[in-house]
């Protein structure tokens, strides 16, 4: 610095303003597409339930292709029933447990059984957000009823004096554990509601199934609610193509007389005094000073775009391929279906274990084997290893079901997985295929059968 610049004084350069690091933090144009603050979990579940409830059922029960996604998830997670392995060590009672379970009546309501109750607690947790069922007692066996989400009683918030809490119809202990629910006697959406005091149901007796998104989450929320706004938006713009269709299908003409020499409302009359009119392979003249234009609403070339593009997003929305929403396999071949039904399956796997096998098959389970043991119909020396239980989901439906065996088959020779494991993808218990196998052997020798396909033994 010069002598100078000492002697007169000058403005120096502001420092640089600091700005955020992250683009998405921060405001301006771009940022102020996002609205809302969104807080945590627990609230804002709470706070949108009910309305994107009401949504997500309309939208299903309006929309196909919400419809279709939807019980194709319902599919893939239970196909035709998840079955229940008994891990007991003794397998011979193992067997009798899994058979006395398959027996059981469990549905209150008596119109399933047990592999339906699975379905229906998937198609409510993705409707709704949440499936509820509470048991009743049948002559020592315990039976389950499924409730709507709103029988819940979202309205019941309030602290309880002794450390404990309601928080929208579910109550907590002191320590944070639920311990009881509390049920509305009467349905909010019935003919004619009456204000009553909830119902207190104890935690055991409620089986309460949701995904979990955030900690601090009491209730479910819709697993629709990602794509409701634009499945709205879609339906709408569908309508006005589908008007404008209709309208272009009308094949109007309209005739102007510019001398005005017609009169007034009627049509231009031929030479032997009919209307003018079209046929095919017919030439009209028209008389001097006439015009003739017809009606072609134009179409937006870019709909059927449009569409497809919003019919990914709500698959993208939804976890599924978009042919499992719109139905369209003309572009699709063996490739494609199994790169999009692959990450698709291990959603619906990661949803199977996470969610519906902690929260609603091993609970029903466990309280079934108690029943029975407290009955005396189970003699087990150790209730706890009888109380568990693996879970097969039957084997979804392959694109090519031939290679998937082969690539079964060499992952068998090559040592990569086990024959129980490779039999429990299909869908069965490999006990139970084996005595199968073994009757249906005794039966062909017996009466003198012989098939083609034998197991065949590798040559020393």
């Amino acid at each position: 610095m010069s002598l100078l610049s000492r002697l007169i004084p000058f403005k120096r350069d502001a420092a640089p303003v600091a700005v955020r690091s992250f683009d998405a933090a921060a405001g301006g144009r771009r940022g102020a597409g996002f609205g809302r603050h969104f807080g945590s979990h627990g609230t804002e579940t709470l706070a949108a339930a009910i309305p994107v409830r009401a949504r997500a059922r309309h939208a299903y029960a309006n929309n196909g292709y919400i419809r279709n996604a939807v019980d194709a998830i319902v599919a893939e997670a239970v196909g035709a029933g998840i079955e229940a392995n008994s891990a007991y060590p003794d397998k011979d009672v193992a067997a009798l447990i899994d058979k006395a379970f398959s027996d059981a009546d469990l549905d209150a309501e008596g119109r399933t059984d047990f592999r339906g109750m699975t379905a229906a607690a998937v198609l409510a947790e993705i409707v709704d957000g949440e499936a509820l069922f509470v048991a009743e007692n049948r002559d020592g066996r315990t039976v389950w009823r499924q409730y709507p989400a709103e029988a819940l009683d979202e309205s019941d918030t309030r602290d309880l004096g002794d450390g404990g809490y309601v928080v929208a119809g579910v109550e907590f202990a002191a320590n944070g554990t639920r311990r009881a629910y509390h049920f509305r006697p009467q349905r909010p959406t019935d003919l004619f509601p009456t204000a009553q005091e909830s119902i207190r149901v104890p935690a055991e007796d409620v089986i309460h199934i949701f995904r979990q998104l955030g900690s601090g989450q009491v209730r479910g929320i819709s697993q629709l609610a990602p794509i409701l706004l634009t499945v709205n938006e879609l339906d709408q713009a569908l309508d006005a193509m589908l008007v404008g269709l209709k309208i272009s299908s009308m094949f109007a003409g309209f005739v102007t007389d510019t001398t005005n020499m017609g009169g007034a409302g009627e049509a231009f009359p031929e030479a032997d005094g009919g209307d003018i009119s079209l046929e095919p392979g017919v030439v009209r003249v028209l008389p001097g000073g006439t015009d003739i234009k017809f009606a072609a609403p134009e179409q937006a070339k870019e709909s059927i775009a449009f569409a497809k593009l919003t019919l990914g997003q709500i698959a993208a929305g939804l976890g599924v391929p978009q042919h499992l929403v719109d139905g369209d396999l003309s572009q699709a071949n063996y490739s494609s279906l199994r790169a999009g039904l692959l990450p698709f399956r291990a959603k619906v796997e990661q949803y199977v274990y996470h969610t519906l096998v902690p929260q609603f098959l091993n609970p029903v389970f466990r309280r079934f084997v108690t029943d029975e043991y407290v009955a005396g119909r189970l003699d087990v020396t150790d209730l706890t290893a009888a109380q568990k239980a693996e879970w097969l989901p039957p084997r979804p439906m392959q694109v090519d079901p031939q290679k998937d065996m082969e690539a079964a088959r060499a992952a068998l020779d090559m040592g990569l997985t086990s024959r129980r494991q490779a039999v429990a993808q299909l869908g069965w218990n490999v006990a139970e295929l084996d005595r199968e196998i073994a009757a249906d052997r005794a039966r062909e020798a017996e009466l003198g059968l012989t098939f083609s396909a034998k197991e065949t033994t590798n040559a020393p």
